[in-house]
């Protein structure tokens, strides 16, 4: 019975002694953690994996150990908080450009495409569009089944049913890019929060699928907007040979409206106005 007191006595103050001797040596928290909790506590709370990461938290952790996340994989939410960016500014002693992080969703279609047949199928576009590449004469127009509107968390994208086409409203948007991978064909792109001029089109001429072709919206690849573009000797459109199709250098457009003006298929318009043009009639009360 003695013996069985005294080991387990030993036993007890042999784990003793290895818990203190942890406990002097292992840091009691991790390297950095009070930092990442700081840059935590100024982040949305939403874990909408939006920039990439599962979480906010992880968010943090990899501000942390390298603050050039911010540029590479930044936060929309956060970049509309211009106090909880500075605060993470100072946490970090960096400084976040957010006027070009700020981004907005645009939809590359005008709308208005023929549809060819009757599709009765699993109700998305990813679903639509594994069969024969879409149900619209236009192989590269919005199906409209709403994708990109289940996931927007800003309630910033609508439905324009006189297009048959899905609208994101840049006053609501705040460039979270969760409906850019739901589009199938590509059509939504994430574009600077100052953009002048929206191109409404994505259909490449030189890609044509036989028995499909461009809706009353599409791009007739005239190249008036190119050729009418020049404010001051600035040439704000290139035009891209591959695809035939303009590129507009935000930067370098005054929005002087002459490349507008020019387009007969309305495939140009202003950004600032976009939903405004596009918005659905609401018709009035009666008395």
């Amino acid at each position: 019975m003695l013996i069985t007191m005294l080991i387990l006595t030993a036993i007890g103050l042999t784990a003793a002694i290895l818990i203190y001797i942890v406990s002097v040596v292992v840091p009691r928290k991790v390297q950095g953690l009070e930092k990442m909790e700081e840059v935590n506590e100024h982040l949305p709370g939403m874990d909408c994996g939006a920039c990439g990461y599962p979480g906010c938290f992880a968010y943090a952790q990899a501000v942390v150990k390298d603050p050039d996340e911010l540029s590479n994989a930044p936060c929309a939410t956060l970049l509309q908080n211009e106090e909880n960016v500075k605060k993470i500014e100072e946490a970090l002693g960096i400084t976040v450009d957010t006027e070009s992080l700020n981004k907005r969703a645009l939809v590359h279609c005008g709308g208005k495409s023929e549809v060819i047949c009757n599709y009765s199928g699993i109700d998305t576009c990813k679903g639509a569009a594994q069969l024969l590449h879409g149900y619209k004469k236009c192989p590269y127009a919005c199906y409209g089944l709403g994708d990109c509107i289940d996931v927007c968390p800003q309630d910033a994208i609508y439905m324009d049913e006189e297009k048959d086409i899905v609208v994101v409203d840049p006053e609501k948007c705040n460039g979270c890019g969760l409906c850019v991978p739901e589009c199938p064909l590509d059509l939504i792109e994430l574009v600077p929060a100052g953009t002048k001029i929206a191109f409404l089109c994505s259909y490449a001429p030189l890609k044509d699928i036989p028995g499909r072709e461009k809706c009353e919206y599409g791009c007739t690849h005239c190249r008036k907007c190119f050729k009418a573009c020049e404010e001051e000797g600035i040439h704000a459109i290139e035009w891209d040979k591959e695809r035939a199709l303009p590129i507009i250098d935000q930067d370098k457009c005054t929005l002087c409206g002459k490349c507008i003006e020019v387009c007969e298929s309305d495939t140009l318009v202003d950004f600032t106005k976009i939903t405004k043009a596009r918005k659905p009639k609401v018709p009035a009360l009666s008395a």
